[in-house]
């Protein structure tokens, strides 16, 4: 069976479900395909309920509440918050396993759909799992599993010492539990700044976590209870938590129909998020960041070229990130290391947080990165570890992003006494 259509959108997460909701809108005849829950990880095992546990933990609240209010948020694990809304607008919503069978088409269940406009991919990834000798054998838990739990475990191995592993690290810590981060890189937080990481390493273990960095772990036993061995040494633990990165969806939807090869890491795309003949790609399998609003800014680029209506391009010069322990890692744009790589003359500025009036009430502890071209005057990059790093780096992603030079932010007024004062004294050790 063939249905003619004006555009297939295969993967319903954050900027799939966003461009299939406005090309809709548009008067579009859009079909939205999806084998999992619509929405995404985000609402359901990522953003939305990682922060939930974030909050409880921090705000000395047991893991139970966080689990009722996760419930809560997604209904149970029940998408009809984001399918309904897109029927309303005019989707047609096509559960199952969609595969590319050539421009332009879509297949699934036997059923092909033929998109007059073509295709959007926002097939998202899936938690990666290492070839550890007797680990997928073993009861572990990803993101998707550590979600639903409703009991503090007593002891927990966390393995993966990015954002995710360090977040859950220390919620769990504070939840009661006895913790090991093990991470087979020499510091957590390998993309960011080494000082945001030194500050993040010292304040897990200040929270009873035990922190092993550059131990890589080799086998995995479980006969009730976790055998682990890592770096040469055995530790025992309740559970194991999986949080070494993401993997995309890319195996298995049909790119080699199109001309791309199945076994590619991430799609590229041109400015307008273009990635074959009539094919548009956006999210996490662009390799741009795997963020919610990235995707969510791309769907918005690729729905305006579907539309021909014009306007900015992709741009990804700015694209900020929050890493949400206590205090919160804010960053955007490129690190000093990655400056330095792309050929630029880089200068830096730093400031310990304490230098903000409201960061020595607060006894914080946190720094601010400042990362400029000297060349053009401009901030390239910035981070921010502090309460609330997240908001206070909004100032530097403005910076960076409209290259503001870095002489007008330094007559810039800094309202007193707030942690984003702090930055005003890393522009001036530049």
């Amino acid at each position: 069976m063939t249905s003619d259509v004006d555009v297939v959108v295969l993967g319903l997460g954050a900027g799939g479900e966003y461009a299939a909701r406005k090309l809709a809108e548009a008067g579009l005849r859009v079909v939205g395909v999806e084998r999992d829950l619509v929405g995404g990880e985000c609402p359901f095992y990522g953003c939305t309920p990682s922060k939930l546990m974030i909050h409880a933990a921090h705000d000395g609240q047991g893991l139970g509440r966080a689990a009722a209010r996760i419930r809560e948020a997604n209904h149970d694990w029940d998408d009809e918050t984001h399918t309904g809304p897109l029927e309303e607008a005019g989707v047609r919503v096509v559960r199952g396993h969609g595969r590319l069978a050539g421009p332009g088409r879509v297949e699934v269940d036997g059923t092909t759909y033929d998109a007059r406009l073509g295709v959007v991919l926002d097939t998202g990834t899936a938690p990666t799992v290492p070839p550890v000798d007797g680990l997928a054998a073993t009861p572990y838990w990803t993101n998707r599993e550590v979600m639903r739990q409703v009991e503090t475990p007593e002891s927990l191995v966390v393995l993966g010492g990015g954002p995710i592993g360090c977040e859950l690290a220390q919620a769990f810590a504070r939840f009661g539990t006895r913790v090991t981060l093990v991470e087979a890189e020499d510091r957590l937080l390998g993309p960011e700044e080494p000082e945001a990481a030194e500050v993040v390493t010292r304040l897990l273990r200040a929270d009873g976590v035990d922190v092993r960095v550059g131990a890589e772990l080799t086998r995995v036993e479980h006969d009730g209870a976790f055998v682990l061995e890592v770096g040469g040494v055995v530790l025992g633990a309740q559970h194991l938590l999986v949080a070494v990165g993401r993997t995309p969806n890319l195996a298995d939807i049909g790119l080699e129909t199109v001309g791309l090869s199945p076994d590619a890491d991430h799609l590229d795309t041109d400015e307008w998020l273009r990635a074959g003949e009539r094919l548009w790609a956006v999210g996490d399998i662009t390799g741009q960041g795997a963020y919610t609003h990235v995707s969510l800014y791309q769907a918005e680029v690729a729905v305006r070229d579907l539309l021909g209506a014009g306007g900015p391009t992709a741009d990804y010069r700015a694209v900020s990130r929050v890493t949400f322990t206590d205090p919160e890692v804010g960053a955007v744009g490129l690190t000093e290391a990655g400056a330095r790589e792309a050929g630029l003359r880089v200068v830096v500025g730093h400031a310990d947080i304490p230098r903000a009036a409201r960061g020595w009430i607060n006894e914080a502890e946190g720094i601010v990165k400042v990362v400029a071209d000297a060349d053009r005057g401009v901030l390239v990059g910035g981070t921010v570890v502090a309460p609330y790093g997240g908001e206070v780096v909004g100032l530097l992603s403005a910076a960076v992003h409209a290259a503001i030079p870095v002489e007008t932010l330094r007559r810039m007024h800094y309202a007193y006494p707030t942690f984003h004062r702090a930055i005003s004294a890393a522009l001036a050790d530049l």
